[in-house]
């Protein structure tokens, strides 16, 4: 696990901060009178993500090995989407686990993906 800290601190420290923000309470706020104000945060968050994972891996390998690529910068933050709604569900009192939550976060990923793997192509 260190190794994962010492070789990719940004996309770790990114997915600390969307643990944590996942399982505190919301406050409420003017951006609340946003329709699906939730879904658009959890599909940024998640776009966010996997660009920082794609961008940390490429900075740091000089050969790309798509497999692991795919596993570590596509699956497993899809993954972590399903987790954090299971956790809110399960282990919070202050948040609920949504479904179309998990499906935002999904689609984040997915674009995420698509916007790093054109990065790559262009370089």
């Amino acid at each position: 696990m260190l190794y994962y800290f010492k070789k990719y601190p940004q996309s770790v420290a990114v997915i600390i901060v969307i643990w944590v923000l996942c399982m505190i309470p919301v406050p409420e706020t003017p951006l609340n009178e946003i329709n699906f104000i939730d879904k658009w945060t959890h599909f940024a968050m998640y776009g966010a993500l996997t660009l920082v994972i794609w961008h940390e891996y490429r900075k740091r390998h000089t050969m790309t090995n798509w497999c692991r690529l795919i596993f570590g910068g596509v699956l497993c933050p899809i993954v972590m989407g399903v987790l954090v709604e299971v956790a809110q569900a399960y282990l919070t009192t202050c948040r609920s686990g949504d479904w179309f939550d998990a499906v935002c976060n999904t689609l984040g990923v997915l674009l995420g993906t698509g916007i790093a793997k054109l990065m790559i192509v262009r370089r």
